[in-house]
């Protein structure tokens, strides 16, 4: 069964019925196109012949979160950012994981595309037990194929954006399982109240489904705490609506890698995160979406450099855990520029003495 059939039936009924779907694609609230300005040629060049350093020089420092998650959180409320968009949050006595990517690659190809700079700090069957996952979108950095499909068998609850159940179906996630929401709407899986929000990205696995299915920003709640997760998004006036509906939070993730002037409509970067945290309320901003897979033209290491340079400006409290770090974010005092120490080994001299 191909997903043009599994999103007949009810799923086919929600698309249409969403006010972000018209004429057999989904839009932006801002009415932008997820099209490349200023034309694709200047990319190419500054990709073959740009003098960026996009790969770690060595390897990048990876904890091991097994001991610190053993123990309950004092605060009752701890994250692990273990690499791109996929962190684990431990709210309430609730787990949730976000953006699951475990795969070696952000790709639709097991032996091309982004290869990972950095073992996952713990595999799937390593985390403590979830109660739910939350999937943003259907960009293949943060819906992977061989990760879902071993949830599949693990049976854990997924929420995601309207239509992407027809690709979790396809990889084997019972459709029990799938909980997909429309901008605005709400679901209480797990004890977590999962609200989805407007973003503003696009979709689309491959050449025919391009914006067929939604992506979404994300409150994440229990009775105590609050998380705002941004999945994939450029800066729009929605952020100030989210933050007053829904904040303050008292944590903010927020994309900060793959950026670029001439995708700056679809993805934040440091500077425009800033500005999307300020609009969303401020509180303690963790930047995702970064330090694992070269997405952009921009240096491995520039989104988190040029991040806390800007928060130190600014006096944005920004928080930058190693990987696999687990943390309570009442603790962290600010950010740890942990990237600064992946310094390349030294050649070795041919000449004797």
């Amino acid at each position: 069964m191909d997903d043009d059939r599994r999103r007949a039936g009810l799923r086919l009924e929600r698309i249409q019925a969403s006010k972000q779907f018209a004429d057999g694609a989904f839009r932006n609230p801002t009415g932008i196109r997820p099209d490349v300005q200023g034309g694709a040629l200047p990319l190419l060049g500054e990709y073959f012949f740009g003098n960026v350093q996009r790969v770690p020089p060595a390897p990048l420092p990876v904890d091991r979160p097994h001991e610190a998650w053993a123990r309950a959180a004092d605060t009752g409320f701890r994250a692990t950012w273990l690499g791109h968009s996929t962190v684990l949050l431990e709210v309430d006595g609730r787990r949730v994981l976000t953006d699951p990517v475990f795969g070696e690659r952000a790709s639709p190809f097991r032996f091309a595309g982004p290869r990972r700079f950095h073992p996952v700090p713990a595999d799937l069957d390593e985390l403590p037990p979830l109660d739910a996952v939350l999937l943003s979108h259907d960009h293949y950095d943060h819906l992977c194929r061989v990760t879902m499909q071993r949830l599949a068998r693990m049976r854990v609850p997924i929420v995601t954006s309207l239509g992407v159940g027809a690709h979790l179906e396809r990889f084997g996630v019972r459709p029990d399982c799938i909980h997909e929401l429309d901008w605005g709407e709400r679901a209480d899986v797990g004890g977590v109240r999962f609200i989805a929000a407007p973003a503003q990205h696009f979709s689309g696995r491959g050449m025919r489904d391009r914006n067929r299915t939604l992506w979404s920003s994300w409150v994440v709640r229990t009775d105590r705490r609050k998380v705002f997760f941004s999945g994939d998004t450029g800066l729009m006036p929605q952020l100030e609506d989210i933050g007053a509906a829904h904040g303050p939070f008292d944590l903010v993730m927020l994309e900060v890698g793959a950026f670029h002037p001439s995708w700056a409509g679809i993805h934040l970067g440091p500077e425009n995160a800033l500005k999307a945290f300020a609009m969303l309320g401020g509180g303690t901003l963790l930047p995702v979406h970064w330090g694992t897979f070269a997405l952009g033209l921009h240096a491995w290491d520039e989104p988190g450099e040029t991040l806390v340079a800007l928060a130190g400006e600014q006096g944005a409290r920004v928080i930058t855990p190693r990987l696999g770090a687990a943390f309570e974010p009442e603790r962290v005092p600010g950010p740890t520029p942990w990237w600064r120490d992946v310094i390349p080994a030294p050649v070795p001299s041919l000449c004797r003495v």
